[in-house]
C-alpha cells in the first residue's frame, strides 16, 4: 500500500526521489503547465464566453458543457452570497472567466491573481472583450502571499486553485488577512478522500497531481480543520462530487477519442512533456473520481466580525 501524506510535494514524484522544490520553482511550475498547456485547454474545454479553466456543475436543465461551466459560478456565486458592488479577490485566476462573470452578471468588482504572467495577458484581453475592464483588474501574485493590504476584500474565491499550496494553511492564514471582518472564503476543489491505495490507485492519483503540478491533495476533514484553525468560522460543505462526474467523463471521453493524435505528435516531438502529462490526467482524474478516491467539494467559510 501507498500513504499519501498531507502538506507534501508529490509534483514530479519529488519526495519518492528525496528531493526538494522552494516555493519560487513551485510557483514556475504551475505557471509552466498553464502556459504550455493553454492551447490543449482551449480547443478540448473552454470557449471565449466561459473562459473556464475548471469542472463544470451539473443539475436539471443543465444540457451542454459549457452551460456546466458557467453554472459552477452562479452555484459559487450563490453559496458566497456575493452581491453588486462586492470586492471579490479570484486567487487563482486563469484566464479571467470567473473574475469576468462575477462583474458582468453579478456587478462585483475582481481582482484576478495568478503566477502566470501569460494567464494575465489573456485575463486582461478578455475582460476587455467582455466589456468588464473597468470592474475588473489582473495582475501576477501568489495567493498565498499578496501585495494587498489587509482587510480589503468582502470575498476570497478560489475554484480548483487552492490545491497548489502545499500547505492548505498558507492560503488560509493570507485569505483570512485581505478579507475584511464579515467577508467569505469560497472553495472548491478535488479533496482526497482516504490517504492509502494501492499500486494501480497510486500511479492514478500520481498522474493526476503531477499532470496537473498540484503538490498534494488535502482530505475533506484537513481543509475544514485548517480553515478552523486559521481563525474562519461558520464553515459550511457542500458535496458536489456527483454533479462533477459527467464533466470528469467528458475530460476522459475526450482523452480517448484523441489517443492517436497525442501519441503521434509525441513520437514526432511536437507535443512539450507537460502537455503529455496533461493527456494521462484527463484518463487517470476520470478513475480518481469515478472510484471514490477523490471527493468535490465546495467549501464556504466566514472572517468573524
Amino acid at each position: 500500500m501507498y500513504y499519501l501524506e498531507p502538506n507534501k510535494d508529490y509534483r514530479n514524484d519529488s519526495l519518492r526521489k528525496g528531493a526538494e522544490f522552494s516555493e519560487a520553482e513551485i510557483r514556475i511550475d504551475t505557471a509552466r503547465h498553464y502556459d504550455d498547456c493553454y492551447w490543449d485547454y482551449r480547443t478540448a474545454w473552454f470557449d471565449n464566453e466561459n473562459l473556464a479553466l475548471h469542472y463544470g456543475y451539473w443539475e436539471e436543465g443543465i444540457k451542454t458543457h459549457s452551460q456546466a461551466l458557467i453554472n459552477k459560478n452562479r452555484i459559487m456565486a450563490a453559496i458566497a452570497g456575493i452581491e453588486a458592488g462586492d470586492h471579490v479577490l479570484d486567487a487563482g485566476c486563469g484566464i479571467g472567466g470567473s473574475s469576468i462573470w462575477l462583474a458582468k452578471h453579478v456587478g462585483a468588482r475582481a481582482t484576478g491573481i495568478t503566477v502566470s504572467e501569460q494567464q494575465v495577458e489573456h485575463a486582461r484581453r478578455n475582460a476587455r472583450r467582455h466589456g468588464v475592464a473597468d470592474k475588473t483588474e489582473f495582475q501576477v501574485a501568489d495567493f498565498c502571499q499578496t501585495p494587498f493590504p489587509d482587510a480589503v476584500f468582502d470575498v476570497v474565491w478560489a475554484v480548483e486553485s487552492s490545491c497548489y499550496a502545499t500547505d492548505k494553511r498558507d492560503f488560509f492564514r493570507e485569505a483570512y488577512r485581505v478579507l475584511k471582518p464579515g467577508g467569505t472564503l469560497i472553495a472548491c476543489d478535488g479533496y482526497a478522500a482516504r490517504r492509502e491505495f494501492d499500486e494501480a490507485e497510486w500511479r492514478a492519483v500520481m498522474d493526476c497531481l503531477n499532470g496537473w503540478a498540484v503538490p498534494n491533495l488535502s482530505t475533506v476533514e484537513e481543509f475544514h480543520a485548517g480553515m478552523e484553525e486559521c481563525g474562519f468560522r461558520e464553515i459550511h460543505v457542500t458535496e458536489a462530487t456527483r454533479e462533477t462526474l459527467p464533466s470528469s467523463r467528458r475530460m476522459y471521453l475526450t482523452a480517448r477519442w484523441t489517443a492517436p493524435m497525442q501519441w503521434i505528435m509525441h513520437w514526432l516531438g511536437l507535443r512539450k512533456k507537460a502537455q503529455t502529462a496533461n493527456y494521462k490526467v484527463a484518463l487517470a482524474q476520470w478513475k480518481v473520481f469515478s472510484e471514490g478516491m477523490v471527493r468535490y467539494c465546495i467549501f464556504r467559510a466566514e472572517k468573524p466580525v
